[in-house]
This record gives structure tokens, C-alpha cells and sequence, in this order.
């Protein structure tokens, strides 16, 4: 007998019907003789709905009210989904946040998660009943309900998977793992049985939306195995896990593509080269909560520099106007920025064993006459951006390049 954490999106509980698929896929789990945690997420559009009401009584709603708000999509799910187990046989039980004291910090609408008391849950385990948790959600110490923010339910799953000692914790989705890159830009992407928590840490904060980086980080902080499976098809799905400990058999040279459509640049030419002028035009930035990815300087032989960065193509109007504010006194410089610009990055654990990696991927961009306009890399990752025309060709051209192929078209999405 296993103890296994099982997470259902928004759209796996889309509707009642997808309810009753959930719940004979958990008791087909029963049926194996393992325990069962299942954490669910609000229904797919409920979560959409409720902001809506909010922001229809309140322009921007009172974080701590929100919360309070749009906790009780999940527990519409939980409810559900546990009828729908005990109508079908199985003893069923569900729990919000709230119940089983998931504690958070006091960050309404983005907390992260202190602690969680799970003798509820290992009493109910022991009786034999199926464990049904609203995702998304917790308590802070004073007792206020809190969300934990973009990719909640992940983390539920994976915090519980971590108190509960679980041996797996299956994110079920609607793709059925993770490929080497999308496959609606590239047909022939292959599905990956394996990857290490460093790999899926790369590919999600590229671009790859199939798992949540938070999750992910979690899982790694605390040697969780993750695995991704479709939760309309039978299959392995995709193991997410630590780097083998025998090094023994080659790692891969690359595990997969991920590229980002969402990227903007802003350029500040002709700045004095001098200590502080990053800060000087990044700390205003900061300021706004505007995150920065890529950063490139150049300095010239005159004594000035050309200053370059990226951000979120949300941000881009923003930070153009912050940047142009902060520099509107300094002589002789000049603000411009793109808006039409991708990133493509190339990850895997075995650019650690192998050089001429970053230069092969520039030959190839070469052949197809893609300008690489910045470059960016670390241990595992080799990111570029190129103008934003570019990204298919520069996709298909990289995954043929290194090999990354399948036998046949991969049927799911990853990213």
C-alpha cells in the first residue's frame, strides 16, 4: 500500500460529468490498495466569475475580502467530488484549507504556506476514507482565509505530498506529460518520461506552462516525486524527480525547448560608465514590482555604455515610461525599446558534461538568418532572444538540430 497525492485542475472538474470521471480515476487508485490525498481546484471559469463579481462591487477589492471570496470556488469542488466518491462506494471526506489548518503567512492573495497539521487527514486515512482538500487555499495565524496566488493548487498538492511523507504526488491535467517543446510549433515533439527538478524548474520559468515554478520548487526543496498525467488517457505521464545519483549512463545533451512570446526590451544608450547606473535605472524598476529577466551592458571606448533588459510585454509601457523619466536629465542619452521580441532557451543536465552546446545552437540560428539580440545562460540553460518573426523556424530549426524528434506527433500540448 502507497500513499499518493493526487491534484485535479479546473478543467478535469470542469463540469459534473468530469466530476464522475475524477472520482472513478481515484477509485481506481482505492482499488490498487493505495491511500488517497486528492486536491482540486475551483471548476475551470469559477475563479474567472468571481473576480468579476468582485471587481463589479469594488474597483480593486479589499485583498483580505477577495480571498475570502474566491476561496469558496475549491470548496464547491471538494464537496462534489466527495459525493461523487461516496455515491460510487468509496467513503469520502473533504476539508478547506481552513479545516485541515493549512497555515500561511498573512500575504492576502499570494501567501505561502508555514505549515500544515495533517492529523485529520492521517485519521481519516486510517479509517479508510478518501481525503478530498480545497487547493489554493489556507489560514494565517489569526485565522483569516488566504490564497496562495497563481498556481495554488500545485502547491497545495505538493505541501501535502511533503507532510504526508507521500511516494508520489500526480499533477493530472489536460496534457498527458511534458515534451521537448510544444507540439503545436513542432509536431514531432517527443514525450519525456524523466526529468530532474532542475530541468522542470528551467523549462517552466522559460515558458513551459505545464507545471507552476512554485510547485516545482517546493517539490525539489523537499524531494517530492512529481509526476504528469492526463487525466482523461491512461498512461506513465512524465516523472519529475531528483538528478540520478549514478551519473553512469550519459544524461541527455538537451531535454527540451522552451520559448516565451511575453518578452519585451528596453535599451539605454550612450549612459556614463560609471558604478551605479544600473541601479540607477533598475531600482526605480524595482520599485514598481516590475520583475527584469536578461540584462546586457555594453561599454564603448568613449566612457559611455549601452544598458539593456528585459521585462513581461504587460510591463513594457510601464517601464518605458519609468526608464524615460529617470533618464530624461542625463546628456546625451536615448530610451528605445521593442516589444516584438521571443526568448528561446535550450535546457538540459547534460550541458554540464558537454561543450560547444551554446555554439552549435548559434550555427544553426546562423543558417536560418536569425539575429541573436541577447544571450543569457547558466549550468543547465542557453536562452536567446531573437525578434519575435522568428520563433517557429528558430523552434523546429534547434529540435532538429539536436535530435529531440519522436516516432510520431505528440497529441497534447505541454506549453
Amino acid at each position: 500500500m502507497s500513499l499518493i497525492v493526487q491534484k485535479f485542475g479546473g478543467t478535469s472538474v470542469g463540469s459534473l460529468e468530469r466530476i464522475a470521471h475524477v472520482a472513478a480515476r481515484v477509485g481506481r487508485s482505492r482499488e490498487r490498495g493505495d491511500d488517497v490525498v486528492v486536491v482540486v481546484s475551483a471548476m475551470s471559469g469559477e475563479t474567472d466569475r468571481l473576480l468579476g463579481l468582485a471587481r463589479s462591487v469594488q474597483e480593486r477589492p479589499a485583498p483580505r475580502e477577495l480571498d475570502v471570496l474566491l476561496s469558496t470556488g475549491e470548496q464547491v469542488t471538494i464537496a462534489l467530488l466527495a459525493m461523487a466518491l461516496q455515491a460510487a462506494g468509496w467513503p469520502a471526506r473533504s476539508y478547506t484549507g481552513h479545516q485541515v489548518r493549512i497555515r500561511t503567512d498573512s500575504a492576502h492573495n499570494r501567501a505561502r504556506i508555514v505549515h500544515i497539521d495533517d492529523r485529520h487527514i492521517r485519521a481519516d486515512l486510517a479509517a479508510g476514507r478518501v481525503v478530498v482538500v480545497a487547493g489554493f487555499q489556507g489560514v494565517d495565524e489569526d485565522g483569516n482565509i488566504t490564497t496562495l496566488g497563481r498556481g495554488g493548487s500545485d502547491t497545495t498538492a505538493v505541501a501535502l505530498a511533503a507532510a504526508l511523507r507521500a511516494c508520489e504526488c500526480r499533477i493530472h491535467t489536460d496534457v498527458d506529460g511534458v515534451y521537448t517543446t510544444d507540439p503545436r510549433v513542432v509536431p514531432e515533439a517527443r514525450h519525456l518520461e524523466a526529468l530532474t527538478f532542475e530541468e522542470m524548474l528551467e523549462l517552466a520559468s522559460l515558458g513551459a506552462k505545464v507545471l507552476q515554478i512554485r510547485a516545482v520548487e517546493f517539490a525539489s526543496k523537499y524531494a517530492v516525486p512529481l509526476r504528469v498525467l492526463s487525466t482523461f488517457d491512461d498512461g506513465p505521464g512524465t516523472l519529475i524527480g531528483p538528478d540520478p545519483e549514478d551519473h553512469s549512463m550519459e544524461q541527455p545533451l538537451i531535454s527540451g525547448i522552451a520559448f516565451n512570446r511575453d518578452e519585451a526590451k528596453v535599451t539605454v544608450m550612450g549612459v556614463q560608465d560609471r558604478p551605479g547606473v544600473a541601479f540607477s535605472i533598475l531600482g526605480p524598476v524595482a520599485e514598481e514590482n516590475i520583475e527584469v529577466d536578461m540584462i546586457v551592458q555594453n561599454a564603448g571606448a568613449d566612457g559611455t555604455t549601452d544598458f539593456t533588459f528585459t521585462v513581461h510585454r504587460n510591463d513594457y509601457a510601464r517601464t518605458l515610461q519609468i526608464v524615460r523619466e529617470q533618464t530624461s536629465q542625463w546628456e546625451s542619452s536615448q530610451v528605445t525599446g521593442d516589444d516584438r521580441i521571443v526568448k528561446i532557451s535550450l535546457v538540459g543536465v547534460g550541458m554540464r558534461s558537454h561543450a560547444g552546446i551554446a555554439s552549435r545552437m548559434f550555427r544553426v540560428l546562423a543558417a536560418e538568418n536569425i539575429n541573436i539580440q541577447m544571450i543569457s545562460t547558466s549550468e543547465i540553460k542557453i536562452s536567446v532572444v531573437v525578434e519575435e518573426k522568428y520563433l517557429e523556424l528558430g523552434v523546429r530549426a534547434l529540435h532538429t538540430a539536436f535530435g529531440l524528434e519522436g516516432n510520431g506527433a505528440a497529441e497534447h500540448p505541454s506549453q
